[in-house]
């Protein structure tokens, strides 16, 4: 989310040391199967994957309401924000039987110690039908994750290898239907705030 929540992040993420990436290659994209998580390496190595991707004017990141939720999405998850700072409401309409993952607050920094000092300060919620999500901290591991050109961050495409962390949720798959999904976060002066209004459709 720095320019970033992308969970918590524009702030943030402008004040990463990036190592100088390598050219970023096309790879297959991984399935996940039915009812298990995903790793903390692998769960925000494919979100930051994800919100790297579109630039600023389809990042489903930086959308104030939800027209391009569906951008980018891979088959087997579904990844939801925060926002670059403020407040926003979204109205997303989501494929059933996909499992729903989200950082209420994350950063990703060449710096280990950056990272645990990010964390030190994070403070996150999200509340699905007004009851709370339980919220996984993910102290700083390694991830490698792909930085896509004219990304909405004015990150250097490629392939990059950091620190990630961050306060996460993983939602089973939802049942068809409305739901209601707030997303709140901060980390210092930044704060950030997404309240999705999801439609759980028929399938894919």
């Amino acid at each position: 989310m720095s320019r970033l929540l992308i969970a918590a992040l524009a702030v943030l993420l402008a004040g990463c040391a990036i190592p100088q990436p390598r050219t970023a290659t096309k790879t297959a994209e991984p399935t996940l199967a039915a009812g298990v998580r995903l790793s903390d390496q692998d769960l925000q190595a494919r979100w930051w994957t994800w919100a790297l991707a579109s630039p600023e004017e389809r990042n489903p990141v930086a959308d104030v309401t939800g027209k391009f939720c569906a951008e980018d999405q891979p088959k087997d998850v579904w990844f939801l924000a925060g926002t670059f700072g403020g407040a926003v409401e979204r109205t997303c309409q989501v494929p059933a039987g996909r499992p729903l993952a989200a950082p209420a607050v994350n950063l990703y920094s060449a710096n280990t110690a950056h990272c645990r000092e990010f964390m030190t300060g994070v403070k996150g919620t999200i509340t699905l039908d007004g009851k709370p999500v339980e919220l996984r901290r993910i102290d700083p591991v390694e991830i490698t994750f792909q930085v896509a050109k004219d990304n909405a961050t004015g990150e250097r495409a490629g392939k990059q290898a950091a620190q990630a962390c961050g306060l996460w949720a993983w939602i089973p798959p939802l049942t068809p239907g409305e739901h209601d999904l707030l997303i709140e976060g901060e980390a210092g002066s930044f704060s950030t705030s997404a309240h999705y209004k999801l439609t759980i459709t028929g399938g894919d």
